[in-house]
């Protein structure tokens, strides 16, 4: 299967920008079929106040909030840099997702799941996988069972997991990603990361995306844009960059410090040590008795003995 690399566009711009059209948007019903796992028709998409235009707008938050044939709630998120709060801001979007689309006065039966996607471009903690699923599950404690809840369903009683109704977040982890591409989802991976799409994919919606997200087929406009979105991210990058090495270099002069202060501090007590050792001794080859010494000294007949063994 020969890749290509036909300067395609990166997807955290074309997701903000080019996919935002209704005659794009079978590419990413695709990505999300692919990593949802089931098939996904785009009835609209949902502006919100964090879908800006401005490049400076580096630390993507929601990008992308749609709904699903089945009337589901799906939020993609894009992040480029590392936060140390990263999966509460996630939480604090999907609360804030579920507050927004639900009517004051309403049941609660209108809240709709959410699936929370989010593509990091950082090192989000230890792990060997490059895609995690989290989902909401209530397991007895002695038991190990599943609780079922029990809800009402087109005028009927059913029951449903709880991973049926709480939101479900997926976590892209594209640095992680260093396989063959064989599969829909390690081609997505693939194009994630490199940029690169095969000539011969089936994924859905990769063939759409090789066809509309070449560089070259974009107006002066947007390749304009889409240039000024590489310096921004390679920009912080660098900020980044030189933040860890500045951290480092810093944490070294201070561990040298640190021992410095450290060897001081021991060789100081040592050389007390070895003080009070050769004074007592003195004071011993003198003939001195050890009453003598204790008054003298003021140390104890222990410390004195440990002085002289």
């Amino acid at each position: 299967m020969r890749q290509v690399h036909d300067d395609y566009v990166r997807f955290d711009w074309a997701i903000k920008r080019l996919l935002r059209q209704k005659a794009n948007h079978d590419v990413l019903e695709g990505f999300l079929t692919v990593f949802i796992g089931e098939t996904i028709k785009i009835i609209e998409i949902l502006e919100s106040e964090s879908n800006q235009d401005d490049y400076d707008d580096k630390f993507n938050r929601v990008d992308i909030k749609a709904r699903n044939s089945k009337d589901e709630i799906i939020l993609i998120e894009i992040q480029n840099t590392r936060e140390v709060y990263y999966l509460q801001r996630v939480l604090y979007g999907v609360a804030k997702t579920i507050a927004e689309h639900i009517n004051l006065g309403d049941s609660y039966d209108k809240i709709k799941k959410i699936y929370s996607i989010s593509i990091l471009y950082f090192d989000i903690g230890k792990g060997e996988d490059y895609l995690y699923r989290g989902r909401n599950r209530f397991v007895g404690v002695h038991t190990k069972d599943e609780l079922m809840i029990t809800t009402k369903e087109k005028d009927g009683i059913v029951r449903k997991s709880a991973a049926d109704i709480f939101p479900e977040y997926i976590l892209i982890r594209v640095n992680e990603f260093n396989k063959v591409a064989t599969t829909p989802i390690e081609e997505w991976m693939r194009y994630l990361k490199e940029g690169n799409i095969s000539t011969t994919t089936t994924a859905p919606g990769l063939r759409e995306a090789s066809e509309r997200l070449r560089f070259h087929n974009m107006s002066k406009a947007e390749q304009l844009s889409h240039a000024r979105h590489l310096d921004a991210i390679m920009i912080q990058n660098d900020v980044i960059g030189n933040a860890k090495r500045e951290g480092i270099d810093e944490g070294f002069q201070a561990g040298l410090q640190a021992g410095r202060e450290a060897g001081l501090e021991e060789g100081h007590a040592r050389g007390v040590e070895d003080t009070k050792r050769n004074l007592v001794k003195n004071m011993l080859s003198n003939g001195l008795g050890l009453e003598q010494i204790v008054q003298l000294t003021g140390l104890s007949a222990e410390e004195i003995s440990e002085l002289t063994n």
